[in-house]
Order: structure tokens, then C-alpha cells, then sequence
């Protein structure tokens, strides 16, 4: 039989339904009093089960980055383990591209776990007896890809995430951002539908930590995969998500984006998570950006909507004239100064 050959894919689609996750002896009572809306504490009190995972619902379009965040013990890893199905739900579903991943056979979920999705957590869990070249090339191994063309396909990943000429050293000889690195390159070199993240940056050092987000917004801009992110870091989910789900006891307080959850939180809790945060990081051009009048003067410094604040106070603070807003397309969405922009911050 001839060896599989490495494939190009594109971003999926994926889907939870009403996702329960119960620990504990007494799975079925706990359930019930779960879904009558019962409280994590009383159902653990009476029946001495964990309600992990409470009634989550949610849809990823492809190529978007989905981040949850939560404090310690809200469910945020355990959700992520429900939906790459590395932990079995008990009630609920999980899709992928349509195809329910839940009643798939043992056979058909292994080969989507091998050839759709991969992993990258916190502990980087690389082979300490392998060199990082064969440690990018795991997965490909697993999916009976040559020793040859695996090679290659890593050599290609070990450019990609900054580690050209580190494939004959082993793990223990890098640093821990360059074991990231490594990490993610496994997660890569397989050409993944969806990438699951489980606080993957959280234990390096704070400049590391950055060069990773930075890395990781590189590399999305140029593949568009599908992203479970997973933090408890609201300023790291501002910066890689496209929306964000706040979790609380098991389940979603509030979805949306950083500019619609700091503009509206839906409960004190989402409230709290997010009256810290410097609106000039999550507010941009485009939500400043009023529309020019007849009488205004003509601006001659152009920026684009997308540009969060913080990046243009600078040339704000440098010149009393109005700032042009432009769009994607190029048309012109407003103007934006200095006064507009104190308004919505509140004067910080």
C-alpha cells in the first residue's frame, strides 16, 4: 500500500450544542439538577459531582479565532477537552465541518484527531529522547507519512516558527520559548482544520509571552486556521481573539467581541473581568471615527479603521488637525482627534 501523502486543507467550521460535563459517582442526578438550573455548589453538596461543563453552546466559523477565558476552575480546559473529545461529554454534541464528532466510531475519531485537529497546551510535552525535527514530524509520523517527505514537511515548520537550523538539537538543549516553538510546529506541520490552545503561553516569562502572541497572529494572517484559544488572561484574549467567551461556573456569561464586551457587559462578573482594561487597546479608528463634516479641514494624515487607538495616540497627541478614517476598501469612514478620543476613553 502506497504511504499517505501530505494534503493542503482549509479552516473548518465547528459547533457545540448544549455541551454537560459531569465528574463524580452520580453523573445522571447531577445532570438532572443541572439542567432544572440547580447550583454547582448545591449539586456537589447533595450529590458529590462536579458540574465542569454546564449547557455550552457556541459556533467558530472558519478561520476565526475563538478564545475562552475564565479564572481557575471555570470549566475553560475542560470545555476544550469536551470539544477535541479527548474527554467524553456527558450530554451534548460537538460538530466539525458538519460531521458529528460524538457519534463517530473509535476508528473514524482517531482519524480525525490524526489528519483535522491539533493540540497545543501549556506543559509543551515534547520527547526529550527525539530531535526537534522528528519532534515536528511526530504527528506525521502517526499518520504514516514517509521518513523523507515528514522531514521535509518539518524543515518547512522549523522555518515558519523561527527555529531554521535547530532541527538536530533536542528539546532539553532549547529554551523554553523555543520549545513552544516546537510545540506549535508539531501542531502546524500536520495542516490541521482546527487548532485547540489550552494556555499555551501562560508559563514563559512575560517578553517570551509576547513574541509568542506575536508569532501566533503571524502565522494566522497567513494560514486562517479555525482557533480554540484558551486563557485567563483578558489582555492576551483582546489581542488573539476575534470574539471571546467569558466563562463562570461552567458556563458562557457573555460572548462577543472585546469592543462588545467592554461597551456592554452582560453581567457584574463580565463587568468586573473588563474594568481594568485600557479601552485604547480594544477601541479602534473605525469606533472613534465620526462622520467628516462640510466646515471640517481637510485631514491629511490617513489611518486605517482597524487600528486600535493606542497604536495612533501618538500622531493624535502630535497635531490638532483631524485624523482621516479610511476603510478596507479605501472609502472613507470619518475623521477622529484628540477631543473624540478623550471622550470615549474618559479622559485617561
Amino acid at each position: 500500500m502506497s504511504d499517505p501523502q501530505l494534503t493542503s486543507v482549509n479552516a473548518a467550521s465547528l459547533a457545540g450544542d448544549n455541551i454537560f460535563k459531569v465528574f463524580g459517582p452520580k453523573p445522571a442526578r447531577a445532570l438532572e439538577m443541572a439542567v432544572a438550573g440547580v447550583s454547582r455548589d448545591d449539586i456537589l453538596r447533595e450529590t458529590g459531582n462536579t458540574v465542569a461543563v454546564r449547557d455550552v453552546s457556541f459556533d467558530v466559523v472558519p478561520g476565526e479565532t475563538f478564545v475562552v477565558m475564565g479564572l481557575s476552575g471555570s470549566g475553560k480546559s475542560t470545555l476544550i477537552r469536551c470539544i477535541a473529545q479527548l474527554v467524553e461529554l456527558t450530554q451534548g454534541s460537538v460538530s466539525l465541518n458538519g460531521r458529528d464528532l460524538t457519534a463517530m466510531s473509535e476508528k473514524e475519531l482517531r482519524d480525525v484527531r490524526r489528519n483535522n485537529m491539533s493540540m497545543v497546551f501549556q506543559h509543551f510535552g515534547l520527547f526529550p529522547h527525539r530531535r526537534v525535527i522528528d519532534n515536528v514530524a511526530y504527528g506525521l509520523e502517526v499518520q504514516g507519512i514517509d521518513r523523507a517527505a515528514r522531514h521535509k514537511r518539518a524543515l518547512e515548520i522549523l522555518d515558519i516558527v523561527g527555529l531554521g537550523g535547530w532541527g538536530d538539537h533536542y528539546p532539553q538543549e532549547l529554551s523554553g520559548g523555543m520549545q513552544q516553538r516546537v510545540g506549535l510546529g508539531r501542531a502546524l506541520a500536520v495542516e490541521p482544520d482546527v487548532l485547540f490552545f489550552d494556555e499555551p503561553f501562560s508559563a514563559l516569562d512575560p517578553l517570551i509571552r509576547r513574541d509568542m502572541q506575536n508569532e501566533l497572529l503571524r502565522l494566522q494572517a497567513d494560514m486562517g486556521r479555525t482557533i480554540v484559544f484558551i486563557t485567563h488572561d483578558f489582555d492576551e484574549a483582546i489581542k488573539l481573539g476575534d470574539r471571546i467567551a467569558i466563562m463562570k461556573d461552567g458556563e458562557f456569561d457573555q460572548v462577543g467581541t472585546a469592543h462588545e464586551l467592554l461597551s456592554n457587559p452582560a453581567t457584574d462578573y463580565v463587568r468586573e473581568f473588563t474594568e481594568d482594561v485600557s479601552r485604547t487597546k480594544v477601541l479602534t479608528a473605525g469606533h472613534v471615527a465620526r462622520a467628516e463634516k462640510s466646515g471640517d479641514p481637510m485631514a491629511t494624515i490617513i489611518v486605517g479603521a482597524e487600528q486600535p487607538i493606542d497604536t495612533i495616540l501618538g500622531t493624535l497627541l502630535s497635531t490638532d488637525e483631524p485624523v482621516a478614517v479610511r476603510g478596507t476598501n479605501g472609502e472613507l469612514i470619518g475623521v477622529v482627534d484628540r477631543s473624540a478620543v478623550i471622550e470615549l476613553v474618559g479622559g485617561t
